[in-house]
């Protein structure tokens, strides 16, 4: 069997996102046969997506039930054109910017369940708690060994639970105040972007400070960013300043992944009726009304504060009876923003080789 007939066979897997076979848009990057041996390197660059997992099952099958061995592999054209050595982050193939229009809405718990959550999945991840004002990350993971510092000068992240971390709570003390303007802040971040090995990773999730400030821009201005989260609650007053998110994000040209609404129904566990304490859909409306997917709702569940103040990520709780609603939701979460990253690369690449996806925009 030839190339030709090997990519006809592929022509019968369908990206279920982008309306097409994976041939038609141009998501087949290499194909190699040599006798029953077949060589295939596919334009995934989600690392554990469901979706881009369940594309690379369905090649598998398709060249198995044809007597074929295949060996697939994953790879997107280089995001920077210049060398890895210039590149920012040049092991990284995935930063998510996860990001607030206000202060309260739960933004680093989302930020924590979205790495503990990938990590859970199998992906190699980092988390860089940029909000520099208010660094809670390392509570929320009950991490308390600092980064070690490498003869070049430059600092080896700790781990927990699978992820790497990097914050300013490392590096101030526990009850010091940051009063930074913001030529610091820009120093700082960029120190900790580019001085941190962050190693080889499929995800680097960075909780931002909430608002449109100085932070902000400088991780727009200095990391190659794929996608953001923004994080809101139902109520209006939240949303209004997601909004302005929203539009940071646009004058930038940062893709947004998605709207996740924390803070949602609440289950009252003694009368088991459902409370809306901070209204309820308002999220799922603002993504609608933005044309935004909409990755999911987060009750206002105890389960959530105790596994923030306890360092336990809830996402890590185990599925069906025994975890809780809140649990199922990160997992949830997580998955869909996995699934977003991929199509944001998979458009791209369909568009640049000359593709055509039928599913709109989003």
């Amino acid at each position: 069997m030839d190339e030709d007939a090997v990519l006809d066979l592929l022509r019968s897997v369908e990206d279920p996102e982008l309306g097409d076979d994976i041939v038609s848009l141009g998501l087949v990057n290499d194909l190699t046969v040599e006798g029953d041996e077949v060589d295939v390197d596919l334009a995934l660059g989600a690392p554990y997506s469901p979706t881009e997992s369940d594309i690379a099952a369905e090649v598998r099958e398709v060249l198995l039930e044809e007597g074929l061995d295949p060996d697939l592999s994953a790879s997107i054209a280089d995001r920077d054109e210049g060398s890895d050595e210039e590149a920012v982050l040049p092991g990284v193939k995935n930063v998510i910017a996860v990001a607030s229009g206000k202060g309260g809405v739960g933004k680093s718990t989302v930020a924590v369940n979205l790495a503990a959550g990938l990590s859970q999945l199998g992906a190699r991840v980092g988390l860089f708690d940029a909000d520099v004002y208010g660094p809670n990350v390392p509570r929320m993971v009950d991490a308390d060994e600092p980064p070690m510092a490498t003869e070049e000068e430059t600092l080896v992240p700790p781990e927990k639970y699978g992820v790497k971390l990097m914050s300013m709570a490392f590096l101030t003390g526990e009850d010091d105040p940051v009063i930074w303007r913001g030529p610091m802040v820009h120093k700082v971040i960029t120190q900790l972007t580019e001085d941190v090995e962050w190693g080889n990773l499929d995800y680097l999730v960075v909780d931002l400070p909430p608002g449109t400030g100085d932070t902000q821009l400088t991780m727009l201005q200095t990391m190659p960013v794929t996608g953001a989260v923004i994080v809101t609650t139902p109520q209006d007053v939240a949303l209004d300043d997601a909004r302005k998110g929203l539009e940071m994000f646009a004058k930038h040209d940062t893709v947004v992944l998605g709207i996740a609404e924390n803070m949602s129904t609440f289950a009252c566990p003694d009368c088991g009726s459902e409370h809306d304490i901070f209204d309820s859909g308002g999220g799922e409306e603002f993504a609608d009304t933005h044309e935004m997917p909409f990755l999911g709702s987060i009750p206002l569940d105890p389960a959530v504060r105790e596994g923030g103040d306890g360092g336990e990520p809830t996402v890590l709780e185990s599925d069906g009876d025994d975890g809780s609603e809140a649990g199922d939701a990160f997992r949830t979460i997580t998955e869909n923003v996995a699934n977003n990253v991929g199509i944001v690369h998979r458009r791209n690449v369909s568009r640049a080789s000359g593709g055509e996806p039928t599913a709109p925009d989003r």
